[in-house]
């Protein structure tokens, strides 16, 4: 018998691998939901605590990584199932919790112009996944430079159809203009000289991606990272046999999760530590602000000597 539960376990933790994969997460979840009617109701304690961990699983990886509504469907289909074979009331709680936030998604989907106004208050999609966390801010220069653009549109589609034709146009050219106006104290200290224009970090180069290095981890690994040990982009606990990839700073991620990552920001979530480009002109302006800010910190140094002998 306990060889025999040793092989479902071996099973499931097989199927938690296909989750991480999109071509394979349905067909996982399906064999979960038929193992878990076939076997669940029987089994030990200690199996249906190796159910229950696959099934969170399941959860975080929806919250993480996919939004089509098949995968969610998936999903909604095996939390409702497990729902009505677990016995343990706070699993039970958190199951139901699954449920519901599975179908809001799914409602979200339907109802877009809901599914808009309500990623303000949670999660935003980041490269087709659902993040943990809110969006952040906007910074106020980009605010502001869409206002402008915005308006500008507003008033040319003006000029060219009439007053008399369009009066929301003039109504939303009126209202944005406002808008600009009294915030005119925070526009002109944010329009930038020549030098200070705002750089976007252009994404970390590919041939410096494909060398980092890919560990799997055991057992003393992950005893070594704590046992609530996470990748801190998806926030999804972290297991024995998963792949994590390593960046010069020492900090390790899924890959899956660090490319679509340093695709956008270029940057350790952890300690922000920025990988080479393959952008020259961006390496070389990095190159002469290093130059500059140990220039103004030699000048700095100067100062308080200066200051102090004089003390």
């Amino acid at each position: 018998m306990a060889r025999v539960e040793d092989c479902l376990k071996q099973e499931l933790e097989e199927l938690q691998k296909q989750l991480g994969k999109k071509q394979t997460f349905e067909d996982a979840v399906f064999s979960l939901k038929f193992l878990l009617q076939e076997i669940y109701p029987s089994a030990s304690p200690s199996l249906r605590k190796s159910f229950y961990s696959v099934i969170c699983r399941v959860a975080t990886i929806l919250k993480t990584r996919y939004t089509a509504p098949g995968f969610w469907l998936a999903g909604l289909g095996l939390f409702e199932q497990a729902e009505q074979l677990v016995s343990d009331a706070s699993e039970k709680e958190h199951l139901k919790a699954c449920i519901l936030q599975a179908r809001e998604h799914l409602r979200q989907l339907h109802n877009p112009s809901e599914s808009t106004s309500n990623t303000s208050n949670g999660g935003y999609l980041f490269e087709g996944h659902l993040t943990v966390d809110p969006e952040p801010p906007r910074p106020q220069w980009l605010v502001h430079s869409n206002l402008l653009t915005t308006a500008a549109t507003l008033f040319e589609a003006e000029s060219s159809q009439g007053l008399a034709e369009d009066n929301n146009t003039s109504e939303n050219a009126v209202s944005l203009l406002h808008e600009l106006i009294t915030s005119l104290d925070d526009v002109l200290p944010l329009i930038p000289e020549n030098d200070a224009v705002p750089r976007r970090v252009p994404p970390a180069s590919k041939e410096v991606v494909a060398k980092l290095p890919v560990i799997t981890l055991d057992e003393d690994i992950l005893a070594k990272l704590g046992k609530d040990a996470q990748c801190a982009i998806c926030r999804e606990n972290l297991v024995v046999s998963d792949k994590m990839q390593e960046l010069p700073c020492k900090h390790t991620f899924h890959p899956p999760c660090l490319k679509p990552w340093l695709d956008e920001h270029n940057s350790c979530p952890i300690c922000r530590h920025e990988l080479q480009t393959d952008d020259h002109a961006y390496e070389s302006w990095k190159e002469r602000e290093k130059e500059a800010e140990e220039e103004r910190k030699g000048a700095a140094n100067a100062i308080r000597g200066g200051e102090y002998m004089y003390v």
